[in-house]
């Protein structure tokens, strides 16, 4: 009796922080929905970039790609700092990896369930 409480909060914990990757994925996923935060993502693979470049590069102005760009921040896939007037964004390689992680994962070659069966 006395390791039933440990084991139960074991699997509370367990099943919430899998709701909490799941629901980061997921935010993740949607950011990836859009063409121009893609471009955008492109575009910091090179490395640090002021929005400044990145309003030049997409021919996009700037209300539209502060939009893209909080999407893909509050999905964890860029990073930001400020530096007087101008906002600079580079990848969040540690977040893409995990995502990388996720797709393997759930859509590898050994799951099951691609190999049209059931067993």
């Amino acid at each position: 009796m006395t390791y039933q409480i440990p084991l139960i909060y074991y699997r509370v914990m367990a099943t919430k922080t899998h709701a909490t990757d799941l629901d980061s994925s997921v935010r993740a996923f949607h950011a990836l929905s859009d063409a121009t935060r893609v471009q955008l993502l492109g575009l910091l693979r090179g490395g640090e970039r002021c929005v400044c470049d990145l309003m030049e590069s997409l021919e996009a102005s700037q209300s539209r790609l502060s939009f893209h760009l909080g999407v893909l921040k509050d999905a964890g896939l860029v990073l930001d700092r400020k530096a007087g007037r101008w906002v600079y964004y580079r990848l969040n390689h540690e977040q893409v990896e995990r995502l990388g992680g996720v797709l393997i994962d759930c859509c590898g070659p050994s799951k099951s369930w691609l190999k049209g069966t059931c067993c």
